[in-house]
């Protein structure tokens, strides 16, 4: 899975999104703070390992009472952890700045004059009227469709006219690096005829962040590997609760602590993967 993703990245270089602009959340925390959440993730999930393998330790020396407390804590860590990437999901899908999608399936955003990102609904103008969605109950025939986005086009273009100092940026990176930012003129151009739709947040269809790719590889590779981080939460308790049955007390020995952790250690090996080669290169 990496290596597609590696293969898939090289391939649109210039134009696939920045990872410290795309995760730069922090639960209850409203400013922009690039991977620190992500770097907390796999702190984490490294510590639990340590847990881990002082539980297995404790099995050794048949100490029941500590397995139990290091063993707990590999649960603790791990729930964190799951429950960390559940939010950064939500929040991926969720989007944060908006962008408008052009003709040709590329992703415009928005920028001031010093080349911050400047969400849409801080200078879209909102059309007098109401907009309605079709329903079973509306409309002479009815076909399922997508949520409505928070603007239109239209309302996008008529709040950079009236704010002089809205900039458009285009996923192509410079030789520097960074987005291609374009002139005052050029961006009015560029949604006015290439403007084809709104995206607010990301789903495995198009995303705000750039080439729809770079969506589906991290709802891919992170899904499965999160879903192979909750199998082992599940492995953990079970074993967790036998521990505290005394069932490999009675067995004279822990093997089972040592085999639940072995599974563990490699899907926290398989996130440092996840975290160099997605996140931080």
């Amino acid at each position: 899975f990496l290596a597609a993703y590696g293969f898939s990245r090289f391939k649109f270089i210039d134009s696939w999104p920045i990872a410290d602009e795309v995760f730069t959340h922090i639960p209850f925390y409203h400013e922009p703070a690039p991977m620190i959440y992500v770097a907390f993730m796999t702190f984490v999930l490294i510590m639990s390992s340590v847990t881990m393998v002082l539980a297995v330790d404790a099995g050794h020396r048949m100490k029941q009472n500590k397995v139990i407390i290091y063993l707990f804590l590999t649960i603790i860590g791990g729930l964190i952890f799951v429950g960390s990437q559940a939010w950064e999901w939500a929040t991926f899908i969720k989007g944060d700045y908006g962008a408008i999608q052009t003709q040709g399936g590329n992703i415009l955003q928005f920028v001031d004059g010093n080349g911050d990102r400047v969400a849409i609904a801080d200078f879209a103008v909102a059309a007098e009227g109401d907009r309605i969605q079709q329903t079973k109950k509306e409309g002479v025939w009815y076909q399922d469709e997508g949520s409505l986005p928070s603007f239109t086009v239209e309302e996008i273009l008529a709040g950079m006219e009236a704010n002089s100092d809205i900039l458009v940026r285009t996923q192509i990176l410079t030789e520097d690096g960074e987005k291609t930012i374009l002139s005052r003129e050029e961006s009015l151009q560029q949604v006015r005829t290439n403007g084809k739709a709104v995206v607010e947040g990301a789903n495995l269809r198009v995303n705000e962040y750039g080439t729809p790719l770079f969506a589906d590889f991290f709802f891919f590779i992170t899904g499965f590997h999160g879903f192979h981080v909750f199998s082992g939460v599940v492995f953990n308790v079970i074993i967790w609760f036998n521990v505290i049955l005394g069932t490999y007390e009675k067995r004279n020995s822990y093997e089972m602590v040592e085999k639940v952790g072995l599974y563990w250690h490699f899907v926290d090996l398989v996130w440092v993967f996840v975290f160099t080669f997605f996140y931080l290169v």
